[in-house]
């Protein structure tokens, strides 16, 4: 099962001063055009945690991406997860000293929040390693970690590295997550489009209708289906596959320059989706380079092209 019978008794184990634990953890994309909250892909962009207990009091340290914008006390979203991780664990401790050095742009829809939720509690993981009780397995990383999001697409990607299917369930003790790997065909080349504009997902999630047609409902559950195929088989098919009337164009209003890359990259035959919420552009495509007129796009309207690896599975230690 995923969440552990503890039978809400007291903690097992306080664990000493001294202990390290360490995790590197992946970008990801969700939707990756038609999956809207259920497909993801890790990318090749790792943010470093470490964890270091002590006796008292709380200390945080972050460099790269977030740096001084970002909260350095228990609000800190790698806090709060490696309290989360150590508590499903059956442990505590007295004090922590974290320290995040960070390489994932934030409000990019680069999976920033997702990494920093899945590597606080897989550096969690690290620190429980070093003691009797029993790691958090890969599943229940899946479910802490959604419950964090509200969603599994990139909390998922980030654990098992990858592309990935997610999905979620609700019952009597709440929502249950979960995520099946897929195999990713090896002639997918991946190039991200980082703007130098950040967005909101939490805006951009409102402007998304609450209803929608049976015909676009269909349309999308048809491209979800064939993007699985395209994904893992027959890549020549990602074209169709990655066509999305959902969530992309609603957002297009709120992110004027990258519906526009959007629009010029798939007119070329590229295909081309917003990396989650946006504003960030991912392709799919076996070519090794993009063309002239998406490489001159992206220099006159401030995007960062960067040809992208597929993002390894979360590390501790």
């Amino acid at each position: 099962m995923t969440e552990r019978e503890r039978g809400g008794g007291p903690v097992a184990l306080r664990l000493p001063a001294g202990l390290i634990g360490r995790a590197s953890v992946a970008a990801s994309s969700a939707n990756l055009g038609p999956g809207f909250d259920s497909m993801g892909l890790a990318l090749g962009l790792y943010d470093e945690i470490t964890v270091e207990t002590r006796d008292s009091g709380l200390a945080v340290e972050v460099e790269g991406e977030g740096a001084g914008e970002v909260p350095l006390d228990s609000d800190h979203l790698v806090v709060r997860a490696v309290r989360r991780g150590l508590e499903a664990a059956g442990a505590a401790v007295d004090g922590l000293i974290i320290r995040c050095r960070n390489a994932i742009p934030h409000s990019r829809g680069l999976g920033s929040s997702a990494a920093a939720v899945v590597g606080g509690l897989a550096a969690a993981n690290g620190l429980v390693a070093q003691t009797d009780l029993q790691v958090l397995s890969d599943d229940e990383l899946i479910q802490l970690s959604s419950e964090f999001e509200g969603h599994p697409d990139n909390a998922s990607a980030a654990v098992l590295g990858g592309a990935v299917v997610s999905w979620s369930e609700s019952g009597p003790e709440g929502s249950r997550y979960g995520a099946a790997a897929l195999r990713l065909h090896p002639d997918i080349q991946l190039f991200s489009g980082i703007p130098d504009v950040r967005s909101s997902t939490a805006e951009t999630r409102v402007l998304l209708p609450e209803q929608v047609s049976h015909r676009d409902a269909g349309f999308n559950l048809s491209r979800a289906a064939l993007l699985v195929v395209a994904l893992t088989q027959r890549p020549e098919l990602l074209m169709t596959a990655t066509e999305d009337v959902l969530h992309q164009p609603q957002r297009a209003a709120a992110m004027i320059a990258s519906a526009e890359y959007l629009r010029l990259l798939r007119r070329s035959g590229i295909p081309a989706v917003l990396s989650g919420a946006g504003p960030s552009i991912l392709v799919l495509t076996t070519e090794a380079e993009l063309p002239a007129q998406a490489l001159e796009f992206a220099v006159a309207n401030g995007f960062a092209m960067h040809k992208m690896e597929v993002g390894e599975r979360v590390r501790w230690g």
